[in-house]
């Protein structure tokens, strides 16, 4: 019994270990935020910033993202947290496909600060930390799945289950009744 719960201990903290992909490995980055580089002089400071794409701007040598900063989990990836470090630009030699790289994915980008650049957002002139991207990191999309199984009430998303009330507004003990019409034959 001893050694089982060993082992299932020793895999849920394997489990737990968050990979960073290859082209985002690394521990020299400086610790500042995109809001902190533009009141900061940090041109030449190696960072990796992550956030939700806003925009994608190919240009002639190079592609430019527009990128809504988000805090990194363990794994180099954007958060989906409300907060935000402020907007960033990060541009990278060649040519990234808009109709890939598309508004609301997840990016992570390592390269150094190059200074600023001024861009509206809406009205507001908005200045912009801007990154010399030498690697950009697509996340696949998110998938999210209902982890409960069938017959069991979540009652943080709502939903039927043993006894709890569900979208169609009363008590249910499992799914909906399901009514089968058949035609009468005379």
């Amino acid at each position: 019994m001893r050694t089982l719960t060993v082992t299932l201990l020793a895999a849920a903290a394997l489990g737990g270990c968050a990979t960073v992909p290859a082209p985002l490995a690394g521990n020299n980055f400086a610790a500042i935020t995109p809001q902190q580089a533009v009141s900061a002089d940090a041109s030449g400071q190696h960072v990796r910033w992550g956030g939700e794409i806003i925009n994608v701007e190919p240009r002639a040598d190079v592609t430019c993202f527009e990128v809504l900063s988000r805090e990194l989990y363990a794994d180099a990836r954007p958060s989906r947290h409300d907060h935000s470090d402020g907007r960033f630009m990060a541009c990278s030699k060649g040519f990234y496909d808009p109709a890939v790289y598309t508004k609301g994915r997840d990016l992570t980008v390592v390269g150094s600060v190059s200074g600023t650049e001024q861009h509206k957002v809406g009205e507001f002139d908005y200045t912009f930390p801007q990154v010399s991207a030498e690697q950009v990191y697509l996340w696949p999309k998110r998938e999210y799945v209902n982890s409960y199984p069938f017959g069991y009430y979540d009652p943080f998303w709502g939903g039927y289950g043993w006894g709890g009330y569900g979208y169609w507004g009363g008590p249910w003990y499992g799914p909906p009744p399901v009514v089968i019409v058949r035609p009468h034959h005379h």
